[in-house]
């Protein structure tokens, strides 16, 4: 653990009312159970090849046609 980033949160939260530290705390615990979602790549490769070449082809000359094009006016 980056013990600069500790000391920093200890900082800012020795500042903080008695309620908010209490909020940092349940929040730091939310985030200490939390696990990771989604899957090991190992287990997609099971799908790998499963597009046909065609679709692939059309999907990559869409992607080409549709991205990194800048429509000034669309801001």
């Amino acid at each position: 653990m980056d013990t600069s980033t500790v000391d920093e949160v200890l900082e800012q939260l020795n500042g903080l009312p008695r309620e908010m530290q209490r909020r940092v705390l349940e929040f730091a615990r939310t985030l200490a159970q939390s696990t990771p979602r989604g899957v090991p790549g190992q287990e997609l490769l099971r799908f790998a090849g499963s597009i046909p070449m065609d679709d692939v082809s059309l999907m990559s000359e869409a992607i080409e046609r549709g991205c990194e094009q800048v429509d000034i006016g669309e801001w």
